[in-house]
């Protein structure tokens, strides 16, 4: 089973694909226990919902953005 993470003492930093004049504001926490990755939309959803993803997953994502694949 699989459970959603405490997200309430997570320390959230803004993607450095959002943009700078307060647009596009995709948070990520890294520091989340238990090999998870939350993602949220600070800019419509401040303090809202959150996409979770297991860190190798994300890793995966990441690399695929960062080499163009997406």
């Amino acid at each position: 089973m699989i459970t959603t993470p405490d997200l309430s003492t997570a320390a959230w930093r803004k993607s450095s694909y959002s943009n700078g004049d307060g647009g596009d504001c995709v948070e990520v926490a890294d520091d989340c226990p238990g090999g998870f990755i939350p993602v949220r939309d600070s800019k419509t959803a401040p303090g809202g919902p959150a996409l979770v993803f297991r860190a190798a997953g994300w890793a995966h994502f990441v690399t695929a953005v960062r080499n163009g694949a997406l």
